[in-house]
């Protein structure tokens, strides 16, 4: 079902609630994750294509291991950024555009994206100035329709030495930003997001190549959210040539995530 992100103009900066439980939450998410990454089984092992893990703002890889670690379980080839903490400097698309070239000659083949909150802004972004590279991309959380939009990052953002104010970023890049990728790209969001405003973190419109997916959960635990886990390992097995939508189970839908409506 095509879906158009009417929000994206109303979007509000999420409640202290959400905002106060985050790190409780995740660490929630992340202790259930434990027994669902170590037991998950597959009908079929990856291709081991490729797959590059990018970080939100703020985190390094440290904060993707768990779930690159898994992806590697599941018989892919997975790699962090290796570009330290994630400070938000539009400088790190040409360092990442080195090291996509870089991995897929190694691999002869495409590479996956997956990019965690700020991580899957610099991952649509490559996928639009190198989409010869770019297999598919998966973002977590990541606010690209509504990156000048209040949120409870920006502040610290903003006091970083050496970074511009979002809002005094390069007009044309912030105009790019919101428009979809031309490679299948999954944004995958949730409303109880205590970081960025979950309306913002939608494409624009579901088509034949781009779709939303929501699923219950903090900001900084889909990174290890189980039902997150379980959607990338489901993406990764299409290429290009093949990807279609997501769709699980009925149970599934009931217990652990609903498509966006």
């Amino acid at each position: 079902m095509t879906n158009t992100n009417k929000e994206k103009n109303v979007a509000k900066r999420p409640g202290y609630f959400w905002l106060a439980t985050e790190a409780a939450r995740a660490a929630i998410e992340l202790g259930i994750s434990v027994p669902f990454r170590k037991y998950f089984k597959l009908e079929q092992e990856g291709d081991e294509h490729p797959v590059l893990v990018l970080p939100g703002f703020m985190a390094s890889d440290f904060s993707t291991k768990p779930m690159r670690n898994f992806i590697e379980k599941m018989g892919y080839h997975s790699y962090a950024w290796d570009l330290g903490r994630n400070y938000g400097k539009v400088s790190f698309l040409d360092e990442l555009t080195i090291r996509l070239e870089e991995l897929s000659k190694h691999h002869s083949q495409k590479v996956s994206i997956i990019g965690w909150s700020l991580g899957g802004i610099y991952a649509r972004q490559l996928a639009k100035t190198s989409p010869h590279l770019v297999r598919q991309v998966i973002t977590l959380g990541s606010p690209f329709c509504g990156i000048t939009q209040p949120n409870n990052a920006t502040w610290l953002y903003n006091l970083l030495p050496g970074n511009k104010r979002v809002v005094d970023l390069d007009p044309e890049l912030l105009k790019n930003i919101p428009l979809p990728a031309p490679v299948p790209t999954t944004a995958i969001y949730t409303k109880q997001d205590g970081m960025v405003p979950w309306e913002a973190c939608l494409e624009l419109e579901e088509d034949h190549l781009h779709q939303n997916i929501q699923v219950h959960g903090s900001h900084l635990g889909l990174g290890v959210n189980p039902t997150v886990l379980e959607i990338i390992v489901d993406r990764l097995q299409y290429s290009e040539k093949n990807w279609e939508h997501f769709s699980a189970s009925s149970i599934m839908k009931d217990l652990l995530y609903y498509p966006s409506l």
